[in-house]
Formats: structure tokens, sequence, C-alpha cells
């Protein structure tokens, strides 16, 4: 009898568990709620190790700039230190943000086409596959949206900002400690003349500003990305 049990149990694992889950509805709700509450659970991980990569930028831009305009004789360069600072935590909040929206589609998914349609069965899913998506999602984790995407995003969100108010730090560095000679006198840095720095300065900031706003259809599945605010929350 327990061999019986066994070839059973053996049996019911190589094809049949997911057919029972299907069609015992008590189940799958509590399969597709634990699905649900793990996914949100591990988005909202992410969420915070995108926010201290952030709190770290903004910590360090912060020191830097405060010793970088505590004495005249500190060199301007250490601006420019921070903004390779900040664009290393930039390029490790975009590779985390690509991580994160994976488990942001996956709970974005779940709340369209179950808890939407639980809520009002008369509107039409949002997806037909939803449940085969997820499915080859499982087996085959894999990111949604490229690191163009995601850098985009966190220049748009605050790394834009930040790295602006190092550009107009340094640029107020250079200038307000000119001497005679002129500010692109200042600005050298070594061996290399004001005009290379500025210039490489310059060409960056380009390269900065072409990837946050060359327009381009966004693939992430993002929130609160249109529709009037508190519509409806109004009342007669």
């Amino acid at each position: 009898m327990s061999g019986d049990t066994g070839d059973d149990h053996t049996d019911l694992g190589h094809g049949e568990l997911g057919n029972e889950i299907d069609t015992e509805i008590s189940t799958m709700s509590a399969v597709l709620g634990d699905t649900y509450r793990g996914e949100l659970d591990r988005e909202t991980t992410w969420r915070s190790r995108l926010d201290q990569t952030t709190t770290w930028s903004v910590t360090v831009m912060a020191a830097i700039l405060t010793w970088a305009f505590s004495s005249a004789d500190n060199p301007h360069y250490i601006i420019l230190i921070a903004v390779l600072v900040v664009t290393t935590f930039l390029m490790i909040e975009a590779r985390r943000y690509r991580d994160y929206d994976v488990y942001r589609s996956r709970v974005r998914l779940i709340q369209q086409n179950l808890i939407a349609n639980a809520l009002d069965p008369s509107s039409e899913l949002e997806h037909e596959d939803w449940r085969q998506k997820l499915s080859n999602d499982y087996r085959t984790p894999t990111v949604k949206i490229t690191l163009l995407e995601a850098l985009r995003n966190r220049l748009r969100r605050i790394y834009l900002a930040l790295l602006l108010v190092l550009l107009l730090a340094w640029v107020f560095r250079i200038t307000a400690f000119a001497t005679g000679d002129g500010f692109l006198t200042v600005a050298s840095v070594g061996t290399l003349s004001g005009t290379v720095v500025t210039g490489l300065v310059g060409v960056f900031y380009s390269l900065v500003l072409v990837v946050s706003l060359w327009p381009r259809e966004r693939e992430a599945m993002g929130e609160f990305r249109g529709g009037d605010a508190g519509e409806w929350k109004e009342t007669q």
C-alpha cells in the first residue's frame, strides 16, 4: 500500500499537480495569494536598495561639495571626482532598477489581470494570456528593460538633477576663484589644459542629456502613468 501511495505521489509530481491545483479554486487562490505576497515583498526589498544607492550618492556629493568650498586652496577637480562617484552610483542603481523591474512587472501583471478583474469582472483582461506569461517568466526569468532605459529612468528621477548641481558647483568654483589668468587656467588638471578638461566635461554632460531626453517608447510596466489625478475620489 505504501508503494502505491509513493507511485501516486510521483505521478502527481510529474504532471498532475498543476492540473489539480488549477481545478481547485481554493487551492489556486491560495497559491496566487502567496505568490503575490512573495513578489510584493521582493519588489519592496529591491525598492529599498534603490533608495540606499540614492542616499549614498547625495551623502557623498554633499560631503565633497562642503570640502571643495571650505577653502580656496582646495582643488576644483574634487568636484569632478564627485561627478565620477555619482555616475558610478548611477550605474549601480540602473542595474538594480532592472532587477527591481522584474518583480514590479510580475506584481503589476497580477494586479491588472487578477485583482482588477476580481473587483470588476465586467471589464476585459489587460492580458488574456497573463497566466502563461507569468508561468514562462518563472520558468525562464528575464529582465524586461534595457540598461539604457534603466539609466534614462534613474537620470530623470534624481541623477540628472544631482549631476547638474555638481556641474553648476564646478563652474562656480572655477569662475569664482579665477585670477587674472582666466577660468580656463583654473580649470586645468595636472598636464591637462583647462580647454581639454572643459571639453571633456561638456562631452560627458552632452551624453547625459542625450540619454535623459532621447524619446523612446517605455518598456517598463509602470504605475501612475496617466489619467486625471484623484478622479475616482470625486463625490457628487
